[in-house]
């Protein structure tokens, strides 16, 4: 886990996107932490940068290290603001490539995404097997995306990011979870009062109480279980 002000991260994957080594960001929050397990040994390459996200990750830091992250890097902000980073930085808009989400939400998040100066190359929704890989892979090549972002939830977003970036000629791919269904509309984000106050996930309890009790709930227990047996 990297411990990296929001300036710092965007920098250095900026810098890293406009060269040839790739990096594979996601976004380490509890939830991640309880589904990623099986794949600790591949998320500790050193192509793989895990940025902090949320609450519970400031308070497991605080169990282990004593001190908590330097800044909260969640994915729903850090992402466009790495994507407005880099078209200032490259003197052009970044090129994009978005996969995930349900039927439509993808193309939509990507119109939202254009609307912000965003070269949007490509979309396809999540609803992908394994016999649909190569084309889905062909399909971002031809593309020439230099960013994919890939919003499946944990673990299925890694898992695929892991599995298939070393076919991919993009520099950077991204772990986004709900990000495409806020950017679509799909969801509503909460109050930015509420945000501040680091509350978010609150709000989003409160509108998927049957989706989300157990992950705020058992699975938080486990989370700081498992911080604590560190």
């Amino acid at each position: 886990m990297r411990r990296l002000t929001r300036e710092e991260a965007l920098a250095d994957l900026v810098a890293t996107g406009a060269g040839s080594d790739q990096r594979l960001v996601f976004f380490a929050n509890s939830n991640f932490i309880n589904q990623c397990g099986a794949l600790r040994d591949r998320l500790a390459s050193p192509s793989v940068w895990l940025l902090n996200d949320g609450v519970a990750m400031d308070v497991a830091a605080r169990i282990l290290h004593g001190r908590a992250f330097p800044e909260n890097l969640n994915g729903t902000d850090f992402t466009p603001a790495l994507l407005e980073r880099a078209a200032s930085a490259w003197g052009r808009p970044p090129r994009v490539f978005l996969l995930g989400g349900a039927p439509g939400v993808a193309e939509r998040a990507g119109t939202a995404l254009a609307g912000r100066g965003v070269e949007v190359v490509g979309t396809l929704d999540g609803f992908v097997g394994a016999s649909d890989n190569e084309r889905v892979l062909e399909a971002m090549e031809a593309s020439g995306a230099e960013i994919v972002l890939v919003a499946m939830g944990n673990p299925r977003q890694e898992r695929w990011i892991l599995d298939h970036y070393h076919r991919l000629s993009a520099t950077l791919l991204v772990g986004v979870g709900a990000l495409f269904d806020f950017l679509a509309q799909e969801k509503p984000r909460a109050p930015r009062w509420l945000r501040r106050l680091r509350l978010e996930w609150l709000y989003r309890l409160i509108l998927e109480p049957r989706r989300l009790a157990k992950r705020y709930t058992l699975e938080m227990v486990v989370f700081f279980w498992r911080a604590w047996q560190r």
